[in-house]
This record gives structure tokens, C-alpha cells and sequence, in this order.
């Protein structure tokens, strides 16, 4: 690769690593170009699926201030540059790891840490963002309806002259405040630890050192 085109390339990756909420390193030996194209379009248009020289990625990783195990930078790699929910990412490729054994999760970074291939393999078992907040508005709806039953049965009891006390008494019980469903998702958020890393290098061809 001549000077420019390298140094062009390492830019690339460098924004790449940057603008990702999340990367994730992997090997493609045995993938064919039409499997490639499948993971792609799994991972959907938030997720950079790259395959990069090893060399290159060590270099971006370094001005990126991302730091990667030199361990991962084995064989041909492929980072996945993740700008969107790291959750549906790691979804996606455990789905397409069971289907495709010869893709391998190597470790990557999230939140700024390395993750493990195991780590990857957990977060990918968390509910995603959209499905929180489904429930989340889900939980509200229902919290909202309940408060609206006890207003109509205090104005109900008032107009029929009832004493506070029993309009307080016949009024139904609210279900617990949507802040108790936010607190269980943020519970069940996952936490990477300072163990494993992942790396990533540009390129649209495979290739290895």
C-alpha cells in the first residue's frame, strides 16, 4: 500500500474508532464474499463492518487513544465500528455466529473498555434500547391510567357527598411508578470490565499481514 493510500486509510479507521459507540474485532477465515455481504446487511447501516490489516488497525487504535490487546490482532480481521445500539449490534453477530461458526468474536471495546468475547456474548443477551423503551412507555400508559381511575373516583365519591376519608378508601390501588421500571433497566445495563480488547483496519478486500 503506497504512503498516501495507507495514511488516508489509517485516517479512516482513526474517525471510525472515534465515532463508535462500540467496536467489535473479528475473524472471517472461511467466510465466502456472499456470507460477508449477508453479516453486513444484519448488522444494519449504523454498523462500519471493515475488513483491515492488522498493521493498520495497531496504528489507528494508538492515535485513537483505543486501547487493543495485541493478542486479537491475529490472523484476518474485520472490525465492526458500532454507531448505533451496541446491544442490536452484538445481537446480530451472535445470531450470525450460530449460523456461521467459521465468524469469530475476538473481544472488542465498549463504553471505552476492552470486552471479552464472553462479554460481547452477554451483552448480546440484554434486552435492546428500543425494547426498554417499549416497556418503559408501556409501564408509563398504564400508570397514567390508574392515576386517571383514582382522580374519577374521588370526583365521582365528592359529587355523591362522600367523606374524604372513604373516597380515599374505595379509590384503587396504583401500580408501581414507571421510574421503578427505568430503575430495573438501568439494573440489568451491562458493565465492561478493564479484561479483554479489540482492534480494526480498513479495507474492502480480505486480507491478512
Amino acid at each position: 500500500m503506497a504512503r498516501p493510500e495507507k495514511t488516508a486509510a489509517v485516517a479512516e479507521l482513526v474517525e471510525d474508532f472515534k465515532s463508535a459507540q462500540a467496536t467489535i474485532l473479528t475473524e472471517y477465515r472461511g467466510l465466502t464474499v456472499t456470507l460477508m455481504k449477508e453479516l453486513r446487511r444484519s448488522l444494519g447501516a449504523e454498523t462500519k463492518y471493515s475488513v483491515v490489516k492488522n498493521t493498520l488497525t495497531k496504528i489507528a487504535a494508538k492515535d485513537a487513544g483505543v486501547d487493543i490487546d495485541d493478542s486479537l490482532l491475529a490472523g484476518p480481521s474485520a472490525l465492526a465500528f458500532i454507531k448505533g445500539d451496541p446491544i442490536a449490534a452484538a445481537k446480530s453477530l451472535k445470531t450470525f455466529q450460530k449460523e456461521n461458526p467459521a465468524l469469530v468474536i475476538k473481544g472488542g471495546i465498549y463504553e471505552g473498555k476492552r470486552v471479552s468475547a464472553e462479554e460481547i456474548m452477554k451483552l448480546a443477551d440484554l434486552e435492546s434500547r428500543e425494547v426498554l423503551l417499549s416497556k418503559l412507555a408501556g409501564a408509563m400508559k398504564a400508570s397514567m391510567a390508574k392515576a386517571a381511575q383514582v382522580f374519577d373516583a374521588l370526583r365521582i365519591k365528592m359529587e355523591s357527598g362522600a367523606p374524604a376519608a372513604a373516597v380515599t378508601e374505595a379509590a384503587p390501588a396504583q401500580e408501581a411508578p414507571a421510574a421503578e421500571v427505568v430503575a430495573e433497566a438501568v439494573a440489568e445495563a451491562p458493565v465492561a470490565d478493564a479484561s479483554a480488547e479489540p482492534a480494526v483496519e480498513t479495507a474492502t478486500e480480505p486480507q491478512s499481514e
